[in-house]
Protein backbone atom coordinates (compact mmCIF):
# COMPACT_ATOMS: atom_id res chain seq x y z
CA UNK A 1 0.00 0.00 0.00
CA UNK A 2 0.99 3.43 -0.36
CA UNK A 3 2.05 5.70 2.39
CA UNK A 4 -0.68 8.70 3.29
CA UNK A 5 2.08 11.30 3.63
CA UNK A 6 5.12 10.49 1.02
CA UNK A 7 3.33 8.11 -1.49
CA UNK A 8 6.60 5.19 -0.85
CA UNK A 9 4.71 1.32 -1.83
CA UNK A 10 5.12 -0.39 1.15
CA UNK A 11 4.18 -3.82 2.55
CA UNK A 12 0.42 -3.34 4.62
CA UNK A 13 2.04 -4.91 7.56
CA UNK A 14 4.79 -2.42 8.48
CA UNK A 15 2.95 0.28 6.49
CA UNK A 16 2.10 1.08 10.35
CA UNK A 17 5.97 1.52 11.60
CA UNK A 18 6.61 3.58 8.63
CA UNK A 19 3.86 6.33 9.57
CA UNK A 20 5.88 6.90 12.86
CA UNK A 21 8.64 7.97 11.48
CA UNK A 22 7.79 9.33 8.12
CA UNK A 23 8.94 12.69 7.64
CA UNK A 24 6.14 13.87 6.36
CA UNK A 25 3.44 12.93 8.70
CA UNK A 26 3.25 16.67 9.98
CA UNK A 27 0.60 17.15 7.37
CA UNK A 28 -1.86 14.25 9.12
CA UNK A 29 -1.76 14.91 12.69
CA UNK A 30 -2.46 12.42 15.01
CA UNK A 31 -3.05 9.14 14.18
CA UNK A 32 -5.17 6.53 16.15
CA UNK A 33 -3.09 3.92 16.99
CA UNK A 34 -3.84 0.50 15.57
CA UNK A 35 -2.27 -1.18 12.44
CA UNK A 36 -5.85 -1.40 10.69
CA UNK A 37 -6.78 2.03 11.21
CA UNK A 38 -3.11 3.04 9.40
CA UNK A 39 -4.30 0.83 6.63
CA UNK A 40 -7.73 2.27 6.53
CA UNK A 41 -7.02 5.21 6.35
CA UNK A 42 -4.68 4.54 3.86
CA UNK A 43 -6.74 2.95 1.63
CA UNK A 44 -9.26 5.98 1.85
CA UNK A 45 -6.50 7.96 -0.19
CA UNK A 46 -6.63 5.70 -3.02
CA UNK A 47 -8.33 7.06 -6.10
CA UNK A 48 -12.21 5.25 -6.60
CA UNK A 49 -12.50 3.29 -9.00
CA UNK A 50 -14.74 4.63 -12.16
CA UNK A 51 -17.32 2.11 -12.36
CA UNK A 52 -17.68 1.82 -8.48
CA UNK A 53 -19.53 3.97 -6.05
CA UNK A 54 -18.01 5.77 -3.91
CA UNK A 55 -19.99 5.64 -1.14
CA UNK A 56 -19.77 1.94 -1.39
CA UNK A 57 -16.27 2.39 -1.94
CA UNK A 58 -15.96 3.43 1.59
CA UNK A 59 -17.59 0.66 2.84
CA UNK A 60 -14.92 -1.73 1.71
CA UNK A 61 -12.48 0.62 2.54
CA UNK A 62 -13.98 0.43 6.61
CA UNK A 63 -13.56 -3.18 6.17
CA UNK A 64 -10.69 -4.86 8.03
CA UNK A 65 -7.91 -4.74 5.66
CA UNK A 66 -6.83 -8.47 4.97
CA UNK A 67 -6.85 -10.90 2.03
CA UNK A 68 -10.31 -10.83 1.90
CA UNK A 69 -10.54 -7.15 1.35
CA UNK A 70 -7.88 -7.14 -1.48
CA UNK A 71 -10.18 -9.61 -3.14
CA UNK A 72 -12.97 -7.82 -2.76
CA UNK A 73 -11.58 -5.04 -4.10
CA UNK A 74 -10.18 -7.44 -7.01
CA UNK A 75 -13.27 -8.65 -8.09
CA UNK A 76 -16.04 -6.89 -9.94
CA UNK A 77 -18.02 -9.11 -9.51
CA UNK A 78 -18.21 -9.18 -5.76
CA UNK A 79 -18.41 -5.30 -6.36
CA UNK A 80 -21.44 -5.33 -8.13
CA UNK A 81 -23.34 -7.29 -5.52
CA UNK A 82 -22.64 -4.76 -2.93
CA UNK A 83 -23.84 -2.05 -5.05
CA UNK A 84 -27.00 -3.65 -6.00
CA UNK A 85 -27.25 -4.19 -1.91
CA UNK A 86 -26.28 -0.65 -1.33
CA UNK A 87 -28.72 0.92 -4.10
CA UNK A 88 -31.78 -1.13 -2.14
CA UNK A 89 -30.14 -0.70 2.19
CA UNK A 90 -28.04 1.99 1.69
CA UNK A 91 -30.08 4.93 2.85
CA UNK A 92 -30.24 3.15 6.47
CA UNK A 93 -27.51 3.62 8.23
CA UNK A 94 -27.76 0.14 10.67
CA UNK A 95 -27.63 -2.20 7.03
CA UNK A 96 -24.34 -1.13 6.24
CA UNK A 97 -22.52 -3.66 8.23
CA UNK A 98 -25.00 -6.00 6.56
CA UNK A 99 -23.94 -5.15 3.21
CA UNK A 100 -19.79 -5.52 4.23
CA UNK A 101 -20.88 -9.18 5.99
CA UNK A 102 -22.70 -10.02 2.59
CA UNK A 103 -19.30 -8.84 0.66
CA UNK A 104 -16.58 -10.62 2.64
CA UNK A 105 -18.96 -13.77 2.62
CA UNK A 106 -18.59 -13.97 -0.85
CA UNK A 107 -14.77 -13.01 -0.54
CA UNK A 108 -14.18 -15.79 1.63
CA UNK A 109 -15.73 -18.16 -0.94
CA UNK A 110 -13.14 -16.43 -3.72
CA UNK A 111 -10.21 -16.40 -1.85
CA UNK A 112 -10.56 -20.35 -1.18
CA UNK A 113 -11.33 -21.05 -4.42
CA UNK A 114 -8.68 -19.44 -5.60
CA UNK A 115 -6.48 -21.72 -2.96
CA UNK A 116 -8.08 -24.70 -4.92
CA UNK A 117 -6.58 -23.25 -7.81
CA UNK A 118 -9.62 -24.63 -9.95
CA UNK A 119 -11.61 -20.94 -10.20
CA UNK A 120 -9.78 -17.70 -10.47
CA UNK A 121 -12.43 -15.41 -11.26
CA UNK A 122 -15.75 -14.81 -9.86
CA UNK A 123 -16.97 -15.34 -13.52
CA UNK A 124 -15.37 -18.90 -13.52
CA UNK A 125 -18.32 -19.54 -11.32
CA UNK A 126 -20.85 -19.39 -13.64
CA UNK A 127 -19.36 -21.99 -16.47
CA UNK A 128 -21.02 -24.95 -16.08
CA UNK A 129 -18.29 -27.40 -16.41
CA UNK A 130 -16.99 -25.50 -12.92
CA UNK A 131 -19.82 -26.26 -10.52
CA UNK A 132 -18.42 -29.39 -9.01
CA UNK A 133 -15.81 -26.72 -8.20
CA UNK A 134 -17.91 -24.50 -6.75
CA UNK A 135 -19.40 -26.68 -4.54
CA UNK A 136 -16.39 -28.20 -3.29
CA UNK A 137 -15.19 -24.33 -2.83
CA UNK A 138 -18.06 -23.94 -0.59
CA UNK A 139 -18.21 -26.67 1.51
CA UNK A 140 -14.66 -25.90 1.91
CA UNK A 141 -15.29 -22.43 3.56
CA UNK A 142 -17.96 -23.94 5.47
CA UNK A 143 -15.62 -26.69 7.13
CA UNK A 144 -17.83 -29.68 5.90
CA UNK A 145 -17.09 -33.19 6.99
CA UNK A 146 -17.62 -35.84 4.57
CA UNK A 147 -17.67 -38.39 6.65
CA UNK A 148 -20.34 -37.15 9.44
CA UNK A 149 -22.15 -35.18 6.73
CA UNK A 150 -21.52 -32.27 9.19
CA UNK A 151 -20.92 -28.60 8.34
CA UNK A 152 -19.13 -26.37 10.86
CA UNK A 153 -20.87 -23.24 9.94
CA UNK A 154 -24.23 -24.94 7.87
CA UNK A 155 -25.61 -21.02 7.95
CA UNK A 156 -22.39 -20.13 5.68
CA UNK A 157 -23.27 -22.78 3.30
CA UNK A 158 -26.94 -21.28 3.23
CA UNK A 159 -26.06 -17.76 2.93
CA UNK A 160 -23.53 -18.60 -0.35
CA UNK A 161 -26.04 -20.46 -2.17
CA UNK A 162 -27.91 -17.48 -1.95
CA UNK A 163 -25.00 -14.79 -2.90
CA UNK A 164 -24.56 -17.29 -5.67
CA UNK A 165 -27.65 -16.92 -6.93
CA UNK A 166 -28.11 -12.82 -6.45
CA UNK A 167 -24.30 -12.81 -8.37
CA UNK A 168 -25.56 -14.99 -11.49
CA UNK A 169 -28.62 -12.96 -11.74
CA UNK A 170 -26.28 -9.60 -12.17
CA UNK A 171 -23.98 -11.72 -14.42
CA UNK A 172 -27.27 -12.59 -16.69
CA UNK A 173 -28.34 -8.74 -16.62
CA UNK A 174 -25.02 -7.55 -17.70
CA UNK A 175 -24.75 -10.09 -20.68
CA UNK A 176 -27.70 -9.38 -22.09
CA UNK A 177 -27.12 -5.43 -21.76
CA UNK A 178 -24.11 -6.37 -23.83
CA UNK A 179 -25.12 -8.78 -26.03
CA UNK A 180 -22.39 -11.52 -24.80
CA UNK A 181 -24.20 -14.83 -25.97
CA UNK A 182 -21.72 -16.96 -24.57
CA UNK A 183 -21.45 -15.52 -21.61
CA UNK A 184 -25.67 -15.62 -21.20
CA UNK A 185 -25.90 -19.31 -22.07
CA UNK A 186 -23.54 -20.25 -19.42
CA UNK A 187 -24.81 -18.20 -16.58
CA UNK A 188 -28.32 -19.41 -17.22
CA UNK A 189 -27.13 -23.30 -17.65
CA UNK A 190 -25.53 -22.58 -14.06
CA UNK A 191 -28.61 -21.18 -12.54
CA UNK A 192 -30.51 -24.74 -13.81
CA UNK A 193 -27.82 -26.41 -12.78
CA UNK A 194 -28.29 -24.74 -8.98
CA UNK A 195 -31.68 -25.43 -8.68
CA UNK A 196 -31.63 -28.81 -10.16
CA UNK A 197 -28.11 -30.67 -8.37
CA UNK A 198 -27.95 -27.52 -5.05
CA UNK A 199 -30.06 -28.69 -2.61
CA UNK A 200 -29.33 -32.40 -2.68
CA UNK A 201 -25.40 -31.15 -3.01
CA UNK A 202 -25.31 -28.12 -0.01
CA UNK A 203 -29.03 -27.58 1.22
CA UNK A 204 -30.02 -30.47 2.74
CA UNK A 205 -27.02 -31.29 5.06
CA UNK A 206 -27.15 -27.74 6.17
CA UNK A 207 -30.44 -28.02 6.91
CA UNK A 208 -30.21 -30.78 8.70
CA UNK A 209 -27.09 -29.81 10.95
CA UNK A 210 -29.24 -26.65 12.14
CA UNK A 211 -32.28 -28.65 13.19
CA UNK A 212 -30.33 -31.56 14.67
CA UNK A 213 -28.46 -28.53 16.45
CA UNK A 214 -31.93 -27.54 18.49
CA UNK A 215 -33.09 -30.80 19.47
CA UNK A 216 -33.05 -31.30 22.98
CA UNK A 217 -31.76 -27.54 23.82
CA UNK A 218 -32.67 -26.32 26.95
CA UNK A 219 -35.78 -23.84 26.46
CA UNK A 220 -34.48 -21.12 29.19
CA UNK A 221 -37.70 -18.45 30.11
CA UNK A 222 -36.81 -15.52 32.23
CA UNK A 223 -37.79 -16.63 35.50
CA UNK A 224 -40.28 -13.63 36.87
CA UNK A 225 -38.02 -13.27 40.31
CA UNK A 226 -35.17 -11.72 37.86
CA UNK A 227 -37.33 -9.94 35.74
CA UNK A 228 -38.81 -7.66 39.12
CA UNK A 229 -35.22 -7.64 40.22
CA UNK A 230 -34.33 -6.13 37.24
CA UNK A 231 -37.63 -3.44 37.16
CA UNK A 232 -36.33 -2.78 40.64
CA UNK A 233 -32.73 -1.77 39.74
CA UNK A 234 -33.69 0.14 36.96
CA UNK A 235 -35.98 2.67 39.61
CA UNK A 236 -33.16 2.89 41.91
CA UNK A 237 -30.75 3.76 39.33
CA UNK A 238 -32.73 5.71 36.95
CA UNK A 239 -32.95 9.51 39.34
CA UNK A 240 -29.29 9.30 39.94
CA UNK A 241 -28.68 9.26 36.07
CA UNK A 242 -30.98 12.04 35.39
CA UNK A 243 -29.78 14.11 38.17
CA UNK A 244 -25.97 13.70 36.78
CA UNK A 245 -26.67 14.21 33.31
CA UNK A 246 -28.83 17.61 34.15
CA UNK A 247 -26.45 18.80 36.72
CA UNK A 248 -23.37 18.53 34.54
CA UNK A 249 -23.57 16.86 30.86
CA UNK A 250 -20.80 14.92 30.11
CA UNK A 251 -20.21 11.76 27.49
CA UNK A 252 -20.49 9.22 30.10
CA UNK A 253 -23.85 10.51 32.36
CA UNK A 254 -25.50 10.92 28.60
CA UNK A 255 -24.69 7.26 27.78
CA UNK A 256 -25.62 5.86 31.76
CA UNK A 257 -28.59 7.38 31.53
CA UNK A 258 -29.35 6.09 27.64
CA UNK A 259 -28.59 3.04 28.09
CA UNK A 260 -30.78 2.63 31.20
CA UNK A 261 -33.82 3.64 29.28
CA UNK A 262 -33.31 1.75 26.22
CA UNK A 263 -33.21 -1.38 28.64
CA UNK A 264 -36.21 0.02 30.35
CA UNK A 265 -38.10 0.20 26.86
CA UNK A 266 -37.26 -3.03 25.99
CA UNK A 267 -37.66 -5.25 29.45
CA UNK A 268 -41.51 -3.03 29.76
CA UNK A 269 -42.55 -3.40 26.57
CA UNK A 270 -41.09 -6.73 25.12
CA UNK A 271 -39.96 -4.90 22.01
CA UNK A 272 -37.00 -6.15 19.49
CA UNK A 273 -33.52 -4.61 20.96
CA UNK A 274 -33.07 -3.39 17.12
CA UNK A 275 -36.48 -1.87 16.99
CA UNK A 276 -36.02 0.07 20.18
CA UNK A 277 -32.38 1.02 19.44
CA UNK A 278 -33.28 1.91 15.79
CA UNK A 279 -36.46 4.19 17.15
CA UNK A 280 -35.04 7.61 15.34
CA UNK A 281 -35.41 11.35 17.40
CA UNK A 282 -37.76 12.40 15.32
CA UNK A 283 -40.16 9.69 16.07
CA UNK A 284 -40.45 11.16 19.72
CA UNK A 285 -40.15 14.75 18.68
CA UNK A 286 -43.47 14.57 17.32
CA UNK A 287 -45.03 11.76 18.74
CA UNK A 288 -48.66 12.30 19.42
CA UNK A 289 -50.04 14.08 22.54
CA UNK A 290 -53.85 14.13 21.72
CA UNK A 291 -56.40 12.76 24.60
CA UNK A 292 -58.66 10.04 23.87
CA UNK A 293 -61.42 11.34 21.90
CA UNK A 294 -65.11 11.53 23.76
CA UNK A 295 -67.00 9.07 21.66
CA UNK A 296 -64.34 6.15 22.39
CA UNK A 297 -64.08 7.10 26.05
CA UNK A 298 -67.45 6.04 26.27
CA UNK A 299 -66.79 2.38 25.95
CA UNK A 300 -63.97 2.44 28.26
CA UNK A 301 -63.91 1.53 31.90
CA UNK A 302 -62.29 3.68 34.74
CA UNK A 303 -59.54 2.12 35.24
CA UNK A 304 -58.91 1.83 31.07
CA UNK A 305 -59.52 5.64 31.06
CA UNK A 306 -56.99 5.85 34.04
CA UNK A 307 -54.50 3.39 31.84
CA UNK A 308 -54.87 5.68 28.82
CA UNK A 309 -54.07 9.04 30.86
CA UNK A 310 -51.14 7.59 32.54
CA UNK A 311 -49.18 5.91 29.72
CA UNK A 312 -47.97 7.63 26.44
CA UNK A 313 -47.32 6.09 22.75
CA UNK A 314 -45.11 6.28 20.22
CA UNK A 315 -44.72 4.51 16.86
CA UNK A 316 -41.70 3.06 15.28
CA UNK A 317 -40.82 0.82 12.16
CA UNK A 318 -40.42 -2.89 12.72
CA UNK A 319 -39.76 -5.89 11.41
CA UNK A 320 -40.93 -6.53 7.95
CA UNK A 321 -41.91 -2.60 7.22
CA UNK A 322 -44.25 -2.96 10.12
CA UNK A 323 -45.35 0.07 12.44
CA UNK A 324 -45.57 -1.00 16.02
CA UNK A 325 -46.22 0.58 18.72
CA UNK A 326 -44.03 1.78 22.29
CA UNK A 327 -45.86 2.15 25.26
CA UNK A 328 -43.88 4.76 27.71
CA UNK A 329 -44.25 5.64 31.31
CA UNK A 330 -44.08 9.20 33.00
CA UNK A 331 -40.49 7.78 34.05
CA UNK A 332 -39.02 6.71 30.91
CA UNK A 333 -40.65 10.44 29.22
CA UNK A 334 -38.73 12.33 32.02
CA UNK A 335 -35.27 10.49 30.91
CA UNK A 336 -36.09 10.41 27.02
CA UNK A 337 -36.81 14.07 27.43
CA UNK A 338 -33.53 14.98 29.33
CA UNK A 339 -31.02 13.03 26.60
CA UNK A 340 -33.26 15.29 23.91
CA UNK A 341 -32.29 18.18 25.79
CA UNK A 342 -28.91 17.85 26.34
CA UNK A 343 -27.58 15.87 23.01
CA UNK A 344 -25.41 19.01 21.93
CA UNK A 345 -23.80 19.43 25.30
CA UNK A 346 -23.01 15.89 25.46
CA UNK A 347 -20.79 15.46 21.77
CA UNK A 348 -24.11 13.99 19.72
CA UNK A 349 -23.46 15.07 16.48
CA UNK A 350 -26.61 16.64 14.48
CA UNK A 351 -25.88 14.07 11.69
CA UNK A 352 -27.04 11.14 14.10
CA UNK A 353 -30.96 10.41 13.89
CA UNK A 354 -31.10 7.91 16.50
CA UNK A 355 -32.80 9.04 19.87
CA UNK A 356 -30.20 6.88 21.74
CA UNK A 357 -27.30 7.57 19.46
CA UNK A 358 -23.36 7.64 20.25
CA UNK A 359 -21.93 10.80 21.28
CA UNK A 360 -19.24 11.49 18.29
CA UNK A 361 -20.85 8.90 16.02
CA UNK A 362 -23.42 8.06 13.56
CA UNK A 363 -24.68 5.08 14.92
CA UNK A 364 -26.55 4.50 18.11
CA UNK A 365 -26.42 1.75 20.53
CA UNK A 366 -26.68 -1.45 21.19
CA UNK A 367 -30.19 -2.59 22.85
CA UNK A 368 -28.04 -6.21 23.30
CA UNK A 369 -25.39 -4.62 25.39
CA UNK A 370 -27.94 -2.49 27.49
CA UNK A 371 -30.00 -5.07 28.16
CA UNK A 372 -26.99 -7.56 29.07
CA UNK A 373 -25.31 -5.39 31.47
CA UNK A 374 -28.65 -4.66 33.51
CA UNK A 375 -29.27 -7.89 34.07
CA UNK A 376 -25.26 -8.61 35.12
CA UNK A 377 -26.16 -5.06 37.41
CA UNK A 378 -29.29 -6.40 38.94
CA UNK A 379 -27.91 -9.55 40.60
CA UNK A 380 -29.79 -11.70 38.89
CA UNK A 381 -29.87 -15.49 39.29
CA UNK A 382 -29.83 -16.20 35.48
CA UNK A 383 -28.97 -13.10 33.66
CA UNK A 384 -28.05 -15.06 30.65
CA UNK A 385 -32.32 -15.83 30.45
CA UNK A 386 -32.78 -11.98 30.18
CA UNK A 387 -32.69 -11.73 26.48
CA UNK A 388 -35.08 -9.21 24.19
CA UNK A 389 -35.68 -12.86 22.83
CA UNK A 390 -36.33 -14.61 25.55
CA UNK A 391 -38.66 -11.86 27.25
CA UNK A 392 -40.83 -11.57 24.08
CA UNK A 393 -41.27 -15.36 24.53
CA UNK A 394 -41.73 -15.09 27.76
CA UNK A 395 -45.23 -12.72 27.54
CA UNK A 396 -46.36 -14.75 24.88
CA UNK A 397 -45.84 -17.99 26.75
CA UNK A 398 -47.35 -16.47 29.83
CA UNK A 399 -50.17 -15.03 28.19
CA UNK A 400 -51.57 -18.87 27.80
CA UNK A 401 -52.33 -18.44 31.30
CA UNK A 402 -54.61 -16.08 30.75
CA UNK A 403 -56.77 -18.02 28.01
CA UNK A 404 -57.17 -15.23 25.84
CA UNK A 405 -60.01 -14.88 23.21
CA UNK A 406 -59.02 -15.29 19.94
CA UNK A 407 -59.35 -11.53 19.50
CA UNK A 408 -57.54 -10.46 22.35
CA UNK A 409 -54.25 -13.39 20.97
CA UNK A 410 -54.64 -11.31 17.73
CA UNK A 411 -53.84 -7.80 19.60
CA UNK A 412 -51.12 -8.98 21.90
CA UNK A 413 -49.32 -10.63 18.64
CA UNK A 414 -50.18 -7.08 16.99
CA UNK A 415 -48.92 -5.61 19.44
CA UNK A 416 -45.27 -7.57 19.49
CA UNK A 417 -45.20 -7.23 15.72
CA UNK A 418 -46.01 -10.77 15.01
CA UNK A 419 -48.01 -12.21 12.30
CA UNK A 420 -50.63 -14.67 14.46
CA UNK A 421 -49.58 -17.59 12.68
CA UNK A 422 -46.26 -17.16 13.85
CA UNK A 423 -46.95 -16.05 17.09
CA UNK A 424 -49.61 -19.38 17.72
CA UNK A 425 -46.20 -21.36 16.11
CA UNK A 426 -43.42 -19.96 18.36
CA UNK A 427 -44.71 -18.20 20.73
CA UNK A 428 -46.35 -20.58 23.29
CA UNK A 429 -45.91 -22.78 25.89
CA UNK A 430 -42.13 -24.40 25.58
CA UNK A 431 -43.02 -27.86 23.53
CA UNK A 432 -41.50 -30.14 26.11
CA UNK A 433 -43.81 -28.57 28.53
CA UNK A 434 -47.28 -28.92 26.41
CA UNK A 435 -46.17 -32.44 25.43
CA UNK A 436 -45.36 -34.01 29.10
CA UNK A 437 -48.61 -31.82 30.56
CA UNK A 438 -51.31 -31.97 27.29
CA UNK A 439 -50.60 -34.48 25.25
CA UNK A 440 -49.75 -37.15 28.13
CA UNK A 441 -53.11 -36.77 29.33
CA UNK A 442 -54.34 -38.90 25.91
CA UNK A 443 -52.09 -41.06 25.63
CA UNK A 444 -52.67 -42.68 29.07
CA UNK A 445 -56.22 -42.42 28.37
CA UNK A 446 -55.48 -44.38 25.22
CA UNK A 447 -53.46 -47.31 27.45
CA UNK A 448 -56.43 -47.40 30.09
CA UNK A 449 -59.36 -47.32 27.66
CA UNK A 450 -61.11 -44.70 28.89
CA UNK A 451 -61.26 -42.27 26.10
CA UNK A 452 -65.00 -42.59 26.05
CA UNK A 453 -64.98 -41.38 29.07
CA UNK A 454 -63.62 -37.74 28.63
CA UNK A 455 -65.81 -36.96 25.23
CA UNK A 456 -66.48 -33.93 24.48
CA UNK A 457 -64.28 -32.48 27.09
CA UNK A 458 -60.96 -30.60 26.06
CA UNK A 459 -57.36 -30.89 27.20
CA UNK A 460 -57.44 -28.59 30.05
CA UNK A 461 -60.83 -30.53 31.67
CA UNK A 462 -59.14 -34.01 31.18
CA UNK A 463 -58.17 -35.20 34.84
CA UNK A 464 -56.19 -38.47 34.93
CA UNK A 465 -54.33 -39.76 37.00
CA UNK A 466 -50.81 -41.20 35.91
CA UNK A 467 -50.38 -43.81 38.99
CA UNK A 468 -53.51 -45.11 39.37
CA UNK A 469 -53.40 -48.95 38.27
CA UNK A 470 -55.52 -49.88 35.64
CA UNK A 471 -58.58 -51.61 36.17
CA UNK A 472 -59.11 -55.47 34.93
CA UNK A 473 -59.60 -58.86 36.14
CA UNK A 474 -57.32 -59.66 38.54
CA UNK A 475 -57.78 -63.56 38.24
CA UNK A 476 -56.53 -63.59 34.59
CA UNK A 477 -53.10 -63.01 33.40
CA UNK A 478 -52.97 -61.62 29.64
CA UNK A 479 -51.49 -65.07 28.42
CA UNK A 480 -54.88 -66.42 29.86
CA UNK A 481 -56.71 -64.62 27.79
CA UNK A 482 -55.22 -64.25 24.73
CA UNK A 483 -55.47 -68.30 25.04
CA UNK A 484 -59.26 -68.25 25.75
CA UNK A 485 -61.64 -68.65 22.75
CA UNK A 486 -64.29 -65.78 21.45
CA UNK A 487 -67.05 -68.03 23.30
CA UNK A 488 -65.30 -68.08 26.51
CA UNK A 489 -64.47 -64.36 26.36
CA UNK A 490 -68.19 -63.38 26.25
CA UNK A 491 -68.85 -65.81 29.71
CA UNK A 492 -65.32 -63.79 31.26
CA UNK A 493 -67.15 -60.31 30.06
CA UNK A 494 -70.37 -61.26 31.10
CA UNK A 495 -69.18 -62.48 34.42
CA UNK A 496 -67.41 -59.42 35.27
CA UNK A 497 -70.68 -57.46 34.28
CA UNK A 498 -72.58 -59.75 36.41
CA UNK A 499 -69.99 -59.47 39.44
CA UNK A 500 -70.07 -55.00 38.81
CA UNK A 501 -73.78 -55.24 39.24
CA UNK A 502 -73.78 -57.43 42.67
CA UNK A 503 -70.57 -54.80 43.63
CA UNK A 504 -73.29 -51.83 43.17
CA UNK A 505 -76.49 -53.67 44.79
CA UNK A 506 -74.02 -54.00 47.57
CA UNK A 507 -73.10 -51.12 48.03
CA UNK A 508 -76.49 -49.35 48.02
CA UNK A 509 -77.61 -51.99 50.34
CA UNK A 510 -78.26 -49.82 53.40
CA UNK A 511 -80.27 -47.11 51.60
CA UNK A 512 -83.13 -50.02 50.55
CA UNK A 513 -82.70 -48.96 47.23
CA UNK A 514 -82.74 -51.91 44.79
CA UNK A 515 -80.19 -51.69 41.55
CA UNK A 516 -81.00 -53.88 38.83
CA UNK A 517 -78.21 -54.86 36.03
CA UNK A 518 -79.20 -53.02 32.59
CA UNK A 519 -80.42 -55.45 30.57
CA UNK A 520 -78.62 -55.47 26.69
CA UNK A 521 -80.10 -53.89 23.94
CA UNK A 522 -79.44 -56.81 21.78
CA UNK A 523 -80.76 -59.31 23.96
CA UNK A 524 -84.00 -61.43 22.15
CA UNK A 525 -87.24 -60.47 22.60
CA UNK A 526 -89.50 -63.18 23.55
CA UNK A 527 -92.22 -64.07 20.89
CA UNK A 528 -96.15 -63.90 21.82
CA UNK A 529 -98.21 -67.30 22.94
CA UNK A 530 -100.93 -66.44 20.56
CA UNK A 531 -99.06 -67.00 17.46
CA UNK A 532 -101.57 -67.57 14.32
CA UNK A 533 -101.20 -70.31 11.57
CA UNK A 534 -99.90 -69.73 8.45
CA UNK A 535 -103.48 -69.64 7.08
CA UNK A 536 -104.85 -67.17 8.59
CA UNK A 537 -106.49 -63.76 7.00
CA UNK A 538 -104.23 -61.32 6.18
CA UNK A 539 -105.03 -58.10 8.55
CA UNK A 540 -105.78 -60.35 11.54
CA UNK A 541 -102.00 -60.92 10.51
CA UNK A 542 -100.90 -57.66 10.46
CA UNK A 543 -102.80 -56.75 13.35
CA UNK A 544 -100.73 -59.25 15.30
CA UNK A 545 -97.68 -58.14 14.22
CA UNK A 546 -98.62 -54.57 15.86
CA UNK A 547 -99.20 -56.07 19.13
CA UNK A 548 -95.88 -57.82 18.97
Amino acid sequence: MHCINCEALLKRKGLWRHMQRCHLAKKVGSLAPGKTRVQSLCAFMQPVPDDVNKNLWKLVNDMHQDEITDTIRSENCILRLGEKLYSKLGHDVTKHEYIRQKMRETGRLMHKAKCIGKLKTTNDFFVPGNFAHVVEAVKKVAEFDEEKGLYKTPSLALKLGHNLKKMANIVECEAMMSQDESALHNVRTFKQLYEARWTECVSTHALRNLKEAKWNAPTLLPFTEDVKRMHKYIDEQRSECQTKLLEAPNKKSWSDLANLTLGEIILFNRRREGEVAKMPLKAFTVRDTSSIHPDVEIGLTDLEKKLCRHFKRIEIQGKRQRKVPIILTPNMLSSMEALVENRIQCGVPNENHFLFARPEARTHLRGSDAIRQLARMCGAKHPEALSSTKLRKHVATMSKVLNLRDNEMDDLADFLGHDIRVHRQFYRLPEGTLQLAKISKVLVALERGQMSEFRGRNLDEISIDPNEEMAGDSNLSENEEREMTPDQLLLTAGSRRKRKCTTEVGSDSDSQETTVCPVSKTAPKKRPDNKKPVGEDKSAGESQITKG
